[in-house]
């Protein structure tokens, strides 16, 4: 058996730990790996801990500085397991969830992928009837790139084993690989899009992301975010961190191109639109826009150093109408799913993947 580490993070979250915590618990407890379960608190001023000490006291506590997503740089140098799921404290998990979801990142498993660097499940609100994703396509959308897993079309794709552009609220990673692309960027801090970043950088050193919708898993959504800092100001942070992560990541003249092309409508349609927004909407993009580049020069970014022509492939091959022309063209052909399709874009081997069959990323977009 192979020693995974199930890593919640937490901050001011008891009642989400109250919540959600039992059901991860019972997923590594009927895993056929031997499964480790530990929180990561962020400095919680609440009574998470304590919770913690009096119910689950075979879980593995970690404290540090609240420092979102990138508190996991911290922690999994310090671990031992060769494979770490990462959870927020909103994640539930069906009981068979984790074996599906860590398969292709074990060596010498049937599944096993050797360019995987991290698999994400099919996940669903609360409800159990909302699609939330977790099989994350690109997406332009006037001059901005955006990670959706709603796109038009994503129904043909949701129940197939293929890439995915980046994860979110639960994930699972190769350790090494996670430490040797440097984790998460507190560029992002205090979060959205740090994911992205990461599972770019990782695509663009030669590794690939795969969702496993064998494996699920269930989420409350921006529990934690939402609470803290509200709705509108989670929204100002993701337009403020698109900006950051074009200007670190996207070097190719027609993707620059397309983003400065439609700086001037965006600010046109935030000028035309103040007189009919609310005090804490209004102006909103261009706030962002200059709050970015406040933190662009108090951070000193180091650029992407990577070749444009794979970042061109890279942008094409995750594209949103990629994955729904390819289940549509596969589907005509076949009655059981999407069938592997050619490596043109990311160097992906041809093989099964648990749940279904591979789909790689490449072509046109």
């Amino acid at each position: 058996m192979t020693a995974i580490h199930l890593v919640v993070l937490n901050y001011n979250g008891r009642h989400l730990l109250e919540e959600c915590l039992p059901s991860v618990v019972r997923a590594a407890e009927l895993s056929h790996h031997d499964c480790r379960v530990a929180v990561i608190d962020n400095d919680s001023s609440d009574d998470s801990l304590d919770l913690l000490d009096r119910v689950y006291p075979q879980v593995t506590q970690f404290r540090c500085a609240n420092r979102g997503l990138c508190s996991y740089n911290e922690v999994l140098p310090r671990l031992d397991s060769p494979i770490v799921v990462l959870l927020n404290n909103d994640i539930k998990l069906a009981p068979n969830a984790v074996d599906p979801l860590v398969e292709p990142l074990l060596p010498g498993s049937e599944a096993h992928d050797r360019l995987c660097f991290m698999t994400t499940p099919r996940c669903w609100l609360f409800d159990g009837v909302t699609y939330e994703g977790l099989q994350t396509a690109l997406r332009w959308r006037w001059g901005l790139i955006q990670a959706v897993s709603d796109y038009l079309g994503h129904e043909r794709v949701m129940y197939s084993a293929c890439l995915t552009a980046s994860a979110g609220a639960v994930l699972a990673v190769d350790r090494r690989r996670f430490i040797e692309l440097g984790g998460f960027d507190p560029l992002y801090l205090p979060g959205r899009l740090e994911d992205l970043d990461f599972c770019f950088r990782a695509y663009l050193a030669g590794y690939h992301a795969r969702y496993l919708p064998a494996s699920v898993a269930y989420h409350k959504g921006e529990a934690t975010f939402r609470r803290e800092l509200g709705a509108e100001r989670s929204q100002a942070l993701a337009l403020r961190n698109t900006f950051l992560f074009q200007w670190k990541n996207l070097r190719h003249p027609w993707h620059v191109a397309r983003h400065v092309a439609a700086l001037p409508l965006r600010f046109a349609g935030d000028l035309l639109r103040a007189p009919f927004a609310d005090r804490v909407r209004r102006f909103m993009f261009t706030k962002a826009f200059f709050e970015a580049l406040g933190r662009w020069r108090e951070q000193s970014t180091v650029v992407s150093a990577h070749s444009r022509r794979a970042e061109r492939a890279l942008l094409k091959g995750l594209d949103w109408r990629r994955f729904v022309d390819d289940a549509r063209r596969d589907n005509t052909q076949r009655d059981d799913g999407p069938r592997c399709v050619d490596n043109d874009s990311v160097d992906v081997p041809s093989q099964e993947a648990a749940g279904g069959v591979l789909c790689a990323a490449g072509g046109a977009s």
